[in-house]
C-alpha cells in the first residue's frame, strides 16, 4: 500500500487549516482585544535595502481609533489619537502638528490594529508562516493608499508583528514584546496636551 498520498494529502491540508486560521486569528484580534499595551521596535529600510534605522519604545491602543506611540529611543516622539485627531510631537524641534483623525488614520497599521471596522477597509489573506509566526496579508481597499502591502504577525494569538511596504518601496517593520491583552488603561491615556512652548501647527 502506498502510504505516501494520504500522508501528503493531510499535510497539504493542515498547511492551508494553519493559514486560514491566521486570517481568523486576526479576526479575533480585532473583535476581542480591546486594548492593549506592549513594547516595540521598529526597523525602517531604505527601498534598495542599503539603508535602515531602528527605533524603539512603547505602543497602547484602545478601541475604537484611539493609540499612542511614544518612541524613546534614539529621538522622543509622540504619536496620539485621541478619537478625533492625530496628534505629533518631536521633542527636538518642539513642534506639534495635529490632523483630523479620518485623513491621517486611513488606511494605515494604526487603522489595522486599533479601528473599527477591519473588512471595511481591508482585503485579508493568509500567508506561509515564517521566522516562527503565523502572517496575515492585510490589502487596502483604498485605490490611494499610501501603503503596498501590509503584513500583521502573530504568535499563537498573540501580536508579534507588523511589516508595511510604502508606495516608495520603503520597508517597515515593528516588533511587539510584553504584549498585555486588554490592559486597564487611564481615563487621560489618549489625551494629548501641547507641551508648553511648542510650536502648534494644524493641518
Amino acid at each position: 500500500m502506498n502510504f505516501r498520498f494520504p500522508l501528503l494529502l493531510a499535510l497539504c491540508t493542515a498547511a492551508v487549516s494553519a493559514r486560514a486560521d491566521a486570517v481568523d486569528t486576526l479576526r479575533d484580534f480585532v473583535r476581542e482585544v480591546k486594548t492593549g499595551k506592549a513594547q516595540f521596535t521598529q526597523t525602517v529600510t531604505s527601498p534598495d535595502g542599503a539603508k535602515k534605522k531602528t527605533s524603539s519604545g512603547n505602543f497602547e491602543f484602545a478601541r475604537p481609533n484611539r493609540f499612542r506611540f511614544t518612541y524613546t529611543k534614539p529621538f522622543e516622539q509622540v504619536i496620539v489619537a485621541d478619537g478625533q485627531k492625530v496628534w505629533i510631537y518631536d521633542a527636538r524641534l518642539n513642534q506639534v502638528s495635529s490632523r483630523k483623525l479620518s485623513a491621517a488614520i486611513g488606511a494605515t497599521p494604526a487603522a489595522l490594529l486599533a479601528g473599527g471596522n477591519l473588512e471595511k477597509d481591508f482585503t485579508l489573506s493568509a500567508l506561509p508562516a515564517q521566522d516562527g509566526l503565523e502572517w496575515v496579508a492585510a490589502k487596502p481597499r483604498a485605490k490611494e493608499s499610501a501603503f503596498d502591502t501590509l503584513k500583521v504577525g502573530f504568535r499563537g494569538k498573540e501580536l508579534a508583528a507588523v511589516e508595511i511596504v510604502d508606495s516608495f518601496g520603503q520597508r517597515s517593520s515593528l516588533q511587539f514584546s510584553q504584549f498585555r491583552p486588554n490592559s486597564a488603561m487611564a481615563a487621560d491615556a489618549f489625551k494629548f496636551v501641547a507641551p508648553k512652548g511648542a510650536d502648534v501647527i494644524e493641518q
